[in-house]
């Protein structure tokens, strides 16, 4: 058997993406789930890019103890130093160096010539293997390089101690057969290339990542680069559930293939995801898209009642979408729900227990029928360890379509301070987003409102997700709120936003 290694870049490359920015506390928790995923090695962040990225990657490093921790750096002593400090006390730290090595790179963003190229390589990964055991060389624009040049540097970096070689497709530019052909000519010409990891990492700019993966993979890849939900730059990278299910559900093609990804985790890390961005994921989406198993067609739904496999190649629960519905009413005590969100993986210490349970007691009074969709919603939306400065106390509106509209609140500062205040608007939502800016003292400007519905039913959840900027900054944050009442939601939502912009301007 073959031991296929997943690099996950959720956190550097997937952030990348505009208006996927994480805070430090987010990349944690999501660090934390990766692990929990079974993800071999975590990059973890860019620490030379900002502050903000080195805090998270160093932080990051002390607290996940089973996968690598990897930071990304240019081909320079500053980068690498940067991620050496970030990631010294990790249990197995990476430093991942990189430089571009297609002509159009080399001629119009280096302006070097390939031997400088070659030279600052060697040097990068000869600095870099001085400070960490574990290092990974990756030549940006690899898919676009020419072959024998590739062949040349490779063998450089190699002899200068790098581990893990990277061949990225950076613009998503190489089709299956000729990803197959270059891996393959490179396992083939390059001298001691058994001797490391050769690793490959694909943008989905024409919609072939994936299958650009499963190609590499084939021809001799032993790492795949790779994000949740295929989130990345411009349309995306590779996605890490489409290729770990490919595999695991091909097993009679990738039958000398093992991994270490525990499956089950997939879908709550891919919701993780979407809550922490506000980005939902589109409904027909593979694996993990609310359509992936659900069956309209009525010839399918009759196979599917008769045998399973007639429609469906793998099921819900395989990629941790549970199937049971109902679990939970008003009268249903600690030990039940902790057991429930057991079954479901969320295994949480007694504080956050206490604080989900009494959320749980809260909305229990609200409906009737509690889903696992519901409890999901408390555990992603209502138990971060974030600073609230401002807290709703009370929200009261009056409106109508005579009425001018009117929200009144009530907000609890993280001093103990109750600040009220009352504010018109174009609709209730309108007037209470002005309240809160009344109270805060902090104009903002709403960039995106989007409400979805956490389960079925009238008395659902809603669950509502803006992006806003407050105080002209532009910086854009993201907010949510969960409740039966939307206007409710909504208002949790912009506090929520608030309390994000102000903890990055303290930061």
């Amino acid at each position: 058997m073959r031991k296929l290694i997943f690099f996950d870049t959720t956190l550097r490359d997937g952030e990348q993406c505009p208006g996927f920015s994480m805070t430090t506390d987010e990349k944690i928790r999501l660090a934390l789930q990766l692990e929990r995923l079974g993800v071999d090695v975590i990059e973890a962040g860019f620490p030379a890019s900002s502050s903000g990225d080195f805090e998270a990657v160093q932080k990051i490093s002390s607290l996940v103890k089973n996968s690598s921790i990897c930071g990304l750096s240019r081909a320079n002593k500053k980068d690498i130093e940067a991620v050496y400090e970030a990631t010294k006390n990790a249990a197995r730290p990476r430093i991942h160096t990189f430089i571009a090595t297609s002509d159009i790179h080399m001629k119009h963003k280096l302006k070097k010539s390939r031997e400088e190229v070659v030279e600052l390589a060697r040097e990068a990964v000869r600095f870099a293997r001085n400070l960490c055991d574990d290092v990974e060389f990756s030549a940006e624009d690899a898919l676009r390089s020419d072959p024998d040049f590739l062949y040349q540097i490779i063998d450089a970096v190699i002899k200068e101690g790098a581990g893990t070689i990277n061949l990225p497709d950076t613009v998503g530019y190489i089709m299956p057969d000729e990803i197959y052909a270059l891996f393959s000519g490179i396992k083939n010409n390059v001298a001691n290339i058994d001797k490391v990891v050769l690793s490959t990492h694909n943008h989905d700019d024409l919609g072939m990542g994936v299958a650009n993966s499963l190609a590499a993979i084939r021809a001799g890849a032993d790492q795949v680069e790779c994000t949740i939900n295929g989130i990345g730059e411009r349309a995306g990278n590779s996605a890490l559930e489409e290729i770990c299910m490919a595999i695991n559900v091909r097993k009679d093609f990738y039958k000398d293939i093992e991994t270490t990804i525990n499956t089950t985790e997939i879908y709550k890390t891919s919701r993780m995801i979407t809550s922490i961005t506000g980005v939902d994921v589109q409904p027909n989406k593979a694996v993990v898209g609310k359509n992936a198993f659900a069956h309209e067609s009525g010839i399918h739904q009759d196979g599917v009642l008769k045998e399973r496999t007639t429609y469906e190649i793998m099921t819900a629960e395989s990629v941790g979408i549970m199937k049971n519905s109902l679990v939970l009413g008003k009268h249903s005590g600690r030990a039940a729900f902790k057991t429930r969100l057991a079954e479901m993986g969320y295994n949480l210490d007694n504080e956050h227990l206490e604080k989900a349970f009494s959320a749980f007691k809260d909305l229990a009074d609200k409906k009737k029928e509690i889903f696992d969709e519901d409890l999901e919603a408390i555990i992603l939306g209502k138990l971060s360890d974030a600073k609230k400065y401002y807290e709703l106390d009370y929200v009261g509106f009056n409106s109508g379509s005579s009425l001018i509209a009117t929200a009144t609140l009530r907000l609890k500062k993280d001093d103990g301070t109750i600040l009220t205040d009352s504010s018109t608007g174009e609709g209730p939502v309108d007037a209470a987003f002005k309240a809160v800016e009344r109270i805060s003292g902090c104009d903002g400007r709403l960039k995106n409102y989007k409400i979805n519905a956490v389960t079925q039913g009238k008395d659902a959840q809603g669950e509502v997700t803006v992006i806003a900027e407050f105080a002209s900054s532009g910086i854009e944050v993201l907010g949510k709120g969960y409740s039966t009442d939307v206007l409710i939601a909504s208002v949790e939502a912009y506090i929520n936003a608030l309390n994000n912009y102000i903890s990055r301007i303290e930061k």
